[in-house]
């Protein structure tokens, strides 16, 4: 899946204009998107926050993040953590389709796509005990290798599947844990992929539903 990730989308600029407040940018990238976004239904109660949109190299905004509960900071492997946060990622279901200079074929999206971003997005918290800083990248790098082969074979044994509610429907996911939290991916009738990590939250008593007003989060 060929996209680049930023906060949000910017605003055009304009002779004389301000700056844009972060927020009001970060939501008109989720305001872009010509599919919905999903989050945790309305049994989870707590605090809920607009994370970063990702975009093709045309512009178009094809997957984003939305989180719930404790805004994480990075754990170190070993160390206590009380930190409990779910985060939903919806990725546009996608076709292979041409590039936009029209000189190759981008890779369709799939629930694949959404296991490699819940993946990373757990990565991007976690910290190996006793590492050096000049190795994070190398860390980085690796781990997000393995990400990427595990959501490439869903049917492998390191994922269970798990049935969880979208949109008040059964569905099925597929699941897995680590030392560092859990990731899990699976697909909607609204025709978006779902993916989610998180730590300190079950992932079994989770419900999934469609943001009904996702300016209300910035």
């Amino acid at each position: 899946m060929e996209t680049t990730s930023r906060v949000g989308a910017q605003a055009p600029a304009t002779e004389g204009a301000g700056q844009v407040p972060t927020a009001r940018r970060t939501v008109d990238g989720y305001l872009l998107a010509p599919f919905p976004w999903y989050g945790l239904d309305e049994a989870f109660t707590g605090p809920r926050w607009l994370m970063q949109v990702g975009t093709t190299a045309d512009g178009s905004v094809e997957h984003g993040s939305i989180g719930h509960g404790d805004e994480p900071s990075v754990r170190s492997e070993g160390t206590e953590d009380t930190e409990r946060f779910a985060v939903v990622v919806t990725v546009a279901a996608n076709p292979v389709r041409r590039s936009s200079d029209g000189t190759g074929v981008l890779e369709a999206t799939s629930v694949s796509s959404a296991a490699w971003l819940a993946g990373v997005g757990l990565l991007s918290y976690t910290w190996p005990g006793q590492m050096d800083h000049t190795l994070r990248d190398d860390w980085l790098d690796q781990q997000t290798e393995t990400a990427w082969v595990l959501a490439d074979d869903l049917g492998s044994s390191d994922w269970a599947t798990l049935s969880l509610p979208v949109d008040g429907v059964p569905t099925p996911f597929h699941y897995r844990e680590s030392e560092y939290g859990w990731v899990l991916a699976g697909s909607t009738q609204a025709g978006v992929h779902l993916g989610a990590y998180g730590r300190g939250m079950s992932a079994y008593g989770l419900g999934f539903s469609v943001v009904k007003d996702v300016a209300e989060l910035a």
